[in-house]
């Protein structure tokens, strides 16, 4: 069996498991990891694999001529250069949120992937868990109707245990800001399913976090119209206290209401739908563990699986490099 080999580079938690799902994978083989910290600082002398310090180093090295696949899990202000040099490798791509820090940066990338023939995957997980899968049914069936509103609220907690003065969290060109880091696979969520938003009103303020971050904003509201109708809104903060508090989505439909919440979109709260009951789905995988604090659902052995049938000519890309840019041109106009 012909395997399709990965690189990781960035092994930070996230890097880390993109290279555990793939050793997982059957037909996946993890041949390299890279990080610009020492190794035996990283915890990952698990991984029997061949160990950069650059990405630089890894294409200048023998192995590039063995990798399929890049995955970039490096802090985002370093994905499109990453993308663009593992591209130029000619190397398919697997992007960790968000593609890019801007829209421009974001063309670029689908530009040189086309020039070169090779895929991108955008990491956008939280479309696999249970209740994304059915509410996205709903919505394509057009059960709920006409929809007329949509409200996605996401309350977080970020303190100074995640803003950490040595991190890149916080940092304005690394980070890039509270909907790129903490919120677009939600954003993203909103976007699968309802399409582009156009009329955006933004209203930012700061609470707590003016020592911690380079950027401006710890909380938000939005409001904005939906290009294929209806309103909506986002109403989002990571000044809560102690521990994550909700990511819910709430949606107003001529046939019906549904909500999905708990911390992380994980459960179906609300559903009254004419002539349908409240469904009954398989458990959502809990949030990624980062100790004090809580991420989204741990699906990323589902994005190890597509790109493994991608390339194997089995299935078509499940969030491909278009979305992902639609995805960074919401939030920068969000932001601006």
């Amino acid at each position: 069996m012909n395997k399709i080999k990965f690189a990781v580079i960035g092994c930070g938690h996230i890097g880390k498991r993109h290279a555990e799902m793939i050793i997982r994978n059957e037909e996946s083989e993890l041949v390299a990891l890279v990080d610009i910290k020492p190794k035996d600082s990283l915890n990952i002398q698990s991984y029997d694999v061949p160990f950069f310090n650059s990405i630089e180093d890894l294409l200048a090295s023998h192995i590039m001529q063995e990798i399929d696949v890049v995955n970039i899990a490096t802090p985002n202000g370093y994905h499109a250069e990453h993308a663009m040099l593992s591209l130029e490798a000619k190397k398919h791509v697997v992007i960790e949120k968000p593609m890019a820090l801007n829209k421009q940066d974001a063309e670029k990338v689908i530009f040189k992937a086309l020039n070169v023939h090779k895929h991108v995957f955008a990491v956008m997980q939280n479309r696999y868990s249970p209740p994304s899968v059915w509410i996205k049914d709903m919505i394509d069936s057009e059960r709920l109707g006409k929809i007329f509103m949509v409200q996605l609220n996401c309350y977080w907690n970020r303190d100074d245990r995640y803003y950490k003065a040595d991190s890149w969290h916080g940092k304005a060109d690394l980070d890039g800001g509270t909907l790129y880091t903490q919120f677009s696979h939600f954003i993203d969520l909103m976007y699968w399913l309802f399409g582009d938003v156009e009329n955006i009103v933004s209203r930012f303020t700061n609470f707590n976090h003016a020592h911690l971050t380079e950027f401006k904003e710890d909380s938000g509201i939005i409001n904005f119209d939906f290009v294929n109708g209806g309103i909506g809104c986002i109403n989002f903060s990571t000044s809560i206290w102690d521990r994550n508090l909700e990511s819910s989505m709430t949606i107003i439909g001529e046939k019906g209401s549904v909500k999905i919440g708990g911390q992380y979109m994980d459960k179906v709260e609300v559903c009254n739908v004419k002539d349908y009951e409240m469904p009954e789905l398989p458990p959502t995988n809990p949030g990624n563990d980062y100790g004090a604090y809580k991420g989204s659902a741990a699906n990323h052995h589902y994005i190890i699986d597509n790109v493994v049938n991608v390339l194997k000519n089995r299935a078509t890309i499940t969030t491909n490099a278009l979305e992902g840019l639609k995805v960074v041109d919401i939030i920068e106009r969000m932001y601006k």
